[in-house]
Order: structure tokens, then sequence, then C-alpha cells
């Protein structure tokens, strides 16, 4: 009987959550430079 390979499967997991993670910063970075850009906005007018 063949051994299954949970290494594999950890990897794959992690690579998931490296993903997601990545993801959401990105998102946060975003939402921070849309929120300085309405902020310099509203300090010159």
């Amino acid at each position: 009987m063949a051994k299954i390979n949970y290494n594999y499967e950890k990897k794959a997991r992690e690579i998931e959550k490296k993903k997601k993670k990545e993801e959401k910063l990105k998102k946060k970075q975003a939402l921070k430079e849309a929120e300085s850009k309405d902020s310099d906005t509203n300090e010159t007018n």
C-alpha cells in the first residue's frame, strides 16, 4: 500500500495561507492609500 504524502498537502495549505495573507495586506495598503489621498484633498480644500 502506498504511503500518503502529508508533506505535499501541508505545503499546499501553507502556500494558500501565504497567498491569502498577501492579498489581505495588499487590500489594507490600498485602503490606506485611498484614505491618505482623501485626507490630502480634504486638507487643501
